[in-house]
């Protein structure tokens, strides 16, 4: 029986076309000013040493900028930059400039599976303050009291089982108690791996798996 849900967001909850045509454009045109304005604040000082210690580059500003604007382009799922965006990003919920993209099928289903006394949880790899902001800013109002928790790249890569086994431990139940969405195969693989069920959505255009359930949307999932 399934007592926890945990869920992707990228091709899952929110399509790929919001996070790439919109989200991370608005962080690369602000990184600049943001890194500028805001060096001395500690939280942002801390991802700014991280992203030095992590490359070795001088520690100038302007270096550390273009290093953040090589990843935005490279894609690259570095836990400095992704906290450092999803400190844009919130600036730009909060002045209204976007609200988070979520298919149809989503909200009515989180609220009926917390409803029925089923734990939501997220894992994804943008930072757990991004996440937060799509669901807290979302184009159907403000769902995060609907999740138990949230997940990054601080519990482990999302292709590791490893990651999968941590986030077992941290919910505190058995694996096979919960079931794990994701439209990515190779995240789908990691957790089957760590004992978890799976279930493949296939948004955007994703590729169906032949060793995973596989779904159109989240009406479609039984529980």
């Amino acid at each position: 029986m399934i007592h926890v849900i945990l869920t992707d967001i990228e091709g899952t909850t929110t399509s790929i076309r919001f996070v790439v045509d919109v989200l991370f454009p608005y962080a690369r045109s602000h990184m600049a000013e943001f890194i500028q304005s805001r060096a001395s604040e500690e939280k942002v000082r801390e991802q700014l040493d991280e992203v030095v210690r992590l490359t070795g580059i001088d520690s100038n500003l302007e270096a550390i900028t273009q290093q953040l604007i090589e990843w935005i382009d490279e894609d690259k799922k570095i836990t400095p930059l992704k906290a450092l965006q999803g400190m844009i990003w919130k600036a730009g919920y909060e002045s209204g400039d976007f609200k988070g993209h979520l298919y149809e099928d989503v909200e009515p289903n989180l609220r009926k599976w917390h409803d029925a006394d089923i734990q939501l949880y997220v894992y994804s790899s943008g930072s757990v303050e991004a996440q937060k902001l799509i669901f807290g800013y979302s184009e159907a109002g403000d769902l995060t009291a609907l999740f138990n928790g949230y997940f990054d790249t601080r519990i482990g890569n999302k292709r590791d089982p490893e990651a999968y086994q941590n986030i077992v431990a941290e919910i505190g139940v058995k694996a096979d108690q919960i079931l794990f969405l994701s439209d990515i195969e190779e995240e789908l693989d990691a957790a089957k791996e760590a004992g978890m069920n799976t279930i493949q959505l296939l948004r955007d255009e994703t590729t169906p798996s032949t060793k995973h359930p596989f779904v159109r949307d989240f009406n479609e999932i039984e529980t």
